[in-house]
């Protein structure tokens, strides 16, 4: 607990530029249209919770800056997520109960891409992105999803550190 109060800061204009470019890039129509991610609010917090899992696999090698950057990101993703929550009318109580229950999906939806996506394996993604986003069901949406994933993820690897840090991230359109 104390050692939260030495810890340095990430400057918040970065961490809601790239927040808010994550919300974006999830929000594209291909997603729910062509590749029939359920558009309600589960479908669009998983959207958001890959494109975080893609931010935090290109910055989970970088023990500094990108460590304390990403820990920035995860909190206002879950501060955005209270404040939906409480839109929706979910009452002061029950918050807190589904944004650990958030937690904990978001935890295991990013341990479980990482295993497929260190592995290389497409089949292992469309596994893990059947059962976290599509309710089980399979078809070429879930590979195209899975396809999607695994270019974004090249894609960013590709990025610098520093400029993602800085708030810059660019993300191939989904096609």
């Amino acid at each position: 607990m104390i050692l939260s109060l030495f810890r340095k800061k990430s400057d918040p204009a970065p961490v809601y530029a790239i927040y808010n470019a994550i919300v974006a890039q999830s929000r594209q129509p291909r997603f729910y249209a062509d590749w029939l991610v359920p558009d309600t609010v589960t479908g669009r917090f998983d959207m958001i919770s890959l494109h975080m899992a893609l931010l935090f696999r290109r910055l989970r090698a970088d023990a500094g800056p990108g460590k304390d950057f990403s820990q920035a990101v995860f909190d206002l993703f879950f501060k955005d997520m209270d404040r939906s929550l409480r839109e929706m009318g979910v009452g002061d109580l029950g918050v807190p109960k589904k944004i650990q229950k958030m937690g904990n999906l978001f935890f295991g939806l990013l341990a479980a891409i990482n295993a497929a996506m260190d592995a290389q394996d497409p089949l292992a993604l469309e596994g893990v992105l059947s059962r976290n986003v599509y309710d089980d069901a399979r078809g070429p949406h879930v590979a195209a999803l899975a396809d999607y994933m695994m270019k974004q993820d090249r894609a960013l690897a590709g990025q610098p550190a520093e400029a993602l840090i800085a708030g810059t991230i660019h993300f191939e359109d989904a096609a």
